[in-house]
């Protein structure tokens, strides 16, 4: 009998030494990355193509919007530079917008072609990245990590997308993959201890880039900065009496952080290190966190069970209802917001309502009230088409 007990003892520990270090590493890089697997998965491309090719709604109104819009003009001309320069708030902007929007435009493309089988759009994505590739060198000025993530996070998309089911060839991708690998990755992979949307679109970056790339090194590496920087934007009252914090950031003190929070001295579930400032930059953290589950569970770990998906249940939930128009109590950022979530909820709600069935009442009526969502003009674009009430 104790010999039984024994091996049965030995044989659970041996079994739990073999499972411990695959548990403790859940967000580490997948042996074989998934293509196209940034955001948006085949399977989702499919499915949003056979709802558009039936004139199924909201998908076929989605896809119409997009087609509609600027970014799928195939008259487009890109307009690279050697080194772009971004100030604060893009002041002075010397190829800022025109790098996000031909960015967005290579993903839009990229998404249309994949509908329609037009190869003008494959190759006019292909004409975007092509441009851009062959000149770009550097960023720069005060917003250049924020810029760099920005639109490494567009391009990375229309990639993953061109590379991996476009049927025509793409002949520079070699120089394209150089242009992230040495322009883009090395802005972003640092982090930033500036407001947390920043160093969120940061990783959002780095973690496409790194599956573009097949970079396990990088992808570990964005995606460990990415837990530290969530845990430290979205507030969970099981998080203590105040916010977790970014050790580098050193925030040692209550005041400290108080004043990192926009002065916000009550913390409630699902207020964010940004809520206090406005809905939109705080859109932008949220987005981010969603593309970064998104693509992780595409690439097999899904964070949306894990205080990840938490959190970014909490922060759409409590953002959405006072986007909503709910009065805004006293206690919280001086009894006023400034509105202007953007259309960042699609990704989320799609992963926490529709496949975990979490009932999420404000950002159900936000994500429907506002479908089809566009683009922000900066990194979000056509959610409604690639995520709206998305089995896959």
């Amino acid at each position: 009998m104790r010999r039984t007990a024994l091996l049965a003892t030995v044989a659970t520990l041996v079994a739990g030494a073999l499972v411990w270090p695959a548990a403790r590493h859940a967000d580490a890089a997948p042996a074989t990355f998934v293509h196209p697997g940034v955001t948006v998965s085949k399977g989702q491309l499919d499915f949003a193509r056979t709802q558009v090719n039936a004139g199924a709604q909201p998908w076929k109104g989605a896809y119409d919007q997009m087609l509609a819009s600027k970014y799928a003009d195939l008259n487009r001309t890109p307009a690279p530079r050697a080194t772009v320069e971004c100030g604060s708030y893009s002041n002075p902007n010397y190829g800022c917008t025109d790098e996000r929007e031909d960015a967005i435009a290579a993903y839009t493309d990229a998404l249309a072609w994949y509908i329609t089988r037009d190869d003008r759009y494959a190759q006019k994505s292909i004409a975007l990245m092509d441009a851009w590739s062959a000149v770009i060198k550097d960023h720069t000025n005060s917003n250049a990590p924020l810029q760099t993530g920005w639109a490494g996070s567009s391009w990375t998309k229309a990639a993953e997308i061109i590379k991996y089911t476009y049927t025509g060839t793409w002949t520079n991708s070699g120089r394209f993959a150089t242009m992230l690998r040495d322009v883009y990755l090395p802005e972003v992979i640092g982090g930033s201890n500036s407001n947390g949307n920043w160093e969120l679109t940061m990783m959002e970056a780095a973690v496409g880039i790194s599956v573009f790339l097949e970079d396990k090194t990088s992808y570990d590496k964005a995606m460990a900065t990415f837990r530290t920087r969530t845990a430290a934007y979205v507030y969970l009252s099981s998080d203590g009496s105040v916010p977790k914090t970014v050790p580098s950031q050193n925030l040692d003190t209550t005041a400290k952080i108080v004043n990192y929070w926009q002065g916000q001295s009550t913390f409630v579930t699902g207020l964010t290190q940004e809520t206090c400032r406005d809905l939109t930059h705080t859109g932008y953290g949220i987005s981010s966190i969603s593309h970064i589950a998104e693509t992780s569970r595409i690439q097999g770990q899904d964070l949306y069970g894990t205080d990840v998906g938490e959190r970014l249940r909490q922060a759409l939930g409590f953002q959405s209802k006072y986007q909503l128009g709910t009065a805004v109590p006293s206690w919280l950022c001086g009894g006023s917001l400034t509105l202007g979530l953007g259309p960042v909820t699609e990704v989320g709600y799609n992963a926490l309502h529709n496949r975990l069935g979490i009932a999420m009442t404000n950002t159900q009526t936000l994500t429907l009230q506002n479908r089809p969502a566009g683009s922000n003009n900066l990194f979000v674009a056509w959610e409604t088409l690639t995520h709206g009430d998305n089995p896959n």
